[in-house]
């Protein structure tokens, strides 16, 4: 049992498998348990017959109160019962639904003729993260490695980056509007942004990591501070910094949905705010999930990636 608290105790292979899958079924059976079960959680009665009751509807849902209040109100006039069944309210759709709506979001055309289809609007927030997250990487791992390797450079940049993380990346959303237009300039800057600063100091914070003793062997045999930086540190931190670039991914994702909200009416997050408008949320869990889907199965692809191109770092 106390091997289950050592961070360094490896797990069997069958166990790990069991483990991952538990972490998906455990919030799925909740799930199940509360749309299927009544005495759960199931605080609404949708109407099936409105009886003698003037403001009820078929397929209405009302709080329980409210309908053995009106129930109350028909016995004493000598009217029609309402009818009704226990359900969640309209924000909990029951999982099948969510399954559902998986394939009808895909084969439904969108209300107006000149929306994009939902494959449309998912494949250009995987472009808008993906192109955030190359301009941020090509400034933020350059100098992050050398904000790790040169106090010089780290003092230069550092504070300030260090103050500027803390400034929330959408309040930036009206400035980007005005200095890059209305379409897809101002969400790249804001995940750009979002990420950037992260970036920096994560990957300065790697590099700053590397074993001291190869530095030194490196520098004792006469290398270059260029060559020191591209035939020891850059090698050296590699499997670290592509960890790091892993995580970091998954933080542009995040700002994705805030970035999508400014500007042009576009991408997966003005689909799930259109269904959430009309209450649509089957459509607009599915479209969640979508995205953790996508999200896991890129990091996945990446992880196996890193295996093959680091077979030599056993730290995973």
């Amino acid at each position: 049992m106390a091997r289950a608290f050592n961070p360094h105790y490896r797990l069997p292979q069958k166990l790990r498998w069991l483990l991952g899958a538990a972490s998906f079924l455990l919030p799925v059976l909740l799930w199940c348990a509360v749309s299927y079960l009544p005495f759960v959680w199931h605080p609404q009665i949708k109407i099936t017959d409105p009886g003698g009751v003037s403001y009820f509807e078929a397929d209405m849902r009302t709080d329980r109160a409210t309908f053995e209040l009106e129930k109350s109100n028909m016995t004493a006039q000598h009217l029609a019962m309402p009818q009704g069944i226990a359900a969640n309210p309209v924000y909990l759709p029951a999982p099948h639904e969510v399954v559902r709506a998986f394939y009808t979001a895909f084969t439904t055309p969108p209300a107006q003729a000149d929306d994009p289809w939902l494959h449309q609007s998912l494949w250009h927030s995987v472009k808008l993260v993906f192109y955030a997250f190359f301009i941020s990487s090509i400034i933020g791992v350059p100098l992050g490695i050398l904000s790790g390797t040169s106090p010089v450079i780290s003092r230069l940049t550092e504070p300030f980056v260090e103050f500027f993380r803390y400034l929330p990346a959408p309040a930036f959303g009206a400035l980007m509007v005005a200095i890059l237009g209305i379409y897809d300039g101002p969400k790249i800057a804001i995940i750009v942004i979002g990420t950037l600063f992260q970036q920096i100091l994560i990957i300065a914070n790697t590099t700053r990591k590397l074993d001291v003793g190869l530095m030194e062997a490196a520098l004792t045999l006469g290398a270059s501070r260029r060559r020191l930086l591209t035939r020891v540190v850059v090698p050296g931190i590699l499997p670290d910094l592509y960890r790091d670039q892993r995580i970091l991914l998954g933080w542009a994702w995040t700002y994705l949905i805030v970035a999508e909200l400014i500007g042009t009416s576009s991408g997966i997050t003005w689909f799930i705010t259109q269904q959430a408008r009309y209450q649509h949320f089957d459509n607009v869990y599915a479209a969640i999930i979508m995205i953790g889907l996508i999200g896991l199965g890129i990091d996945l692809l990446l992880a196996w990636l890193g295996h093959r191109l680091f077979p030599w770092d056993k730290s995973r």
